[in-house]
């Protein structure tokens, strides 16, 4: 049973010594492996409070502990241009784990319809990322998080196409599609980074024109810088991509990858595939519907009109 924003205002209190909760409610993208409010105390000062709500979850959520004390050394040394979640304190959960509690990063979340063109938020955008792909690896190897090898994270994707196809319920002209970039070596040929792996609006808080902080660090690993990107090549409105790419290409010291946005947009179909899945292993009959739909529209989408290569 989930837990009450009043329960984890109980906890924030254990977890931060004179910390006098006056207000709770629950944090936007509660649900999953974590219950999570926000606390407003006596001062009005805002915190955010997180406990696992199973044991994997906590080991996760152990690490990214450990990954954000690291990132956060990052933003003190001017490394990267946004904040992260700062640990304050720790209440220990009867069940065995942790709840965490930090204060509220300031910003609110990213509206896709705000970006446009030119030097504005787009541009800061673009930089964030890209000072977050610029971040030594080592940070989240020490964090015990998962690093791949491009090979490695190509077999990877490859293993995820293969159970979709048993599925029976994508399109075969997809499966063909994905199967010919994925056997296309030359395309994931590219230099591991650090990723944050989930970045949504929810995720990426702004102010002021510009990124301030990034939360939700549990899907962090070392793997292909791609996988940032995809949610804005797919979403973004098309006259922003253009400012977020060149921002993030700037701001990168690593030779010009010729393949990154192209694989940023296979990892946006191939998300759909992920999704099916889910729906799959949960044995949740909506979202296997939900998924099948979009994979027809997006078979549909990415077919080739007839005679095109006649005309090629």
């Amino acid at each position: 049973m989930p837990r009450s924003p009043l329960a984890l205002a109980a906890l924030a209190t254990v977890a931060v010594p004179g910390l006098d909760a006056y207000n709770a409610y629950p944090a936007a993208g509660t649900g999953g492996d974590y219950d999570a409010a926000v606390v407003i105390d006596s001062t009005s000062r805002r915190w955010v409070v997180r406990a696992p709500v199973h044991p994997a979850a906590g080991a996760a959520l152990e690490a990214e502990v450990e990954l954000l004390e690291a990132l956060a050394a990052e933003v003190d040394a001017e490394r990267l241009p946004f904040d992260v979640p700062r640990t304050t304190g720790f209440a220990h959960l009867p069940e065995g784990g942790r709840a965490v509690v930090y204060p509220e990063v300031p910003g609110t979340p990213l509206r896709l319809e705000t970006l446009g063109p030119g030097p504005g938020l787009a541009a800061s955008l673009g930089r964030a990322i890209a000072a977050l792909h610029e971040l030594p690896t080592s940070l989240v190897e020490n964090a015990g998080l998962p690093v791949y090898d491009a090979e490695a994270y190509r077999r990877r994707r490859q293993s995820e196409v293969d159970e979709a196809a048993r599925t029976g319920k994508v399109p075969p002209s997809l499966l063909r599609r994905w199967e010919e970039r994925l056997e296309d070596v030359a395309m994931w040929r590219f230099r591991p980074t650090i990723v944050h792996g989930d970045l949504t609006t929810e995720h990426v808080l702004t102010a002021g024109g510009a990124v301030t902080g990034i939360l939700d660090w549990s899907d962090a690993k070392v793997a292909d810088p791609a996988d940032d990107l995809s949610w804005l090549l797919v979403a973004a409105p098309q006259e922003a991509v253009d400012s977020i790419m060149e921002a993030y290409q700037l701001r990168r010291t690593e030779l010009i990858d010729p393949h990154l946005a192209e694989r940023a947009l296979l990892a946006g179909e191939l998300a759909l595939a992920r999704w099916l899945l889910y729906g799959v292993r949960s044995g949740q009959d909506d979202v296997v519907a939900d998924a099948v739909q979009m994979l027809v529209e997006l078979d549909a989408h990415t077919q080739e009109p007839e005679g095109a290569d006649a005309l090629s």
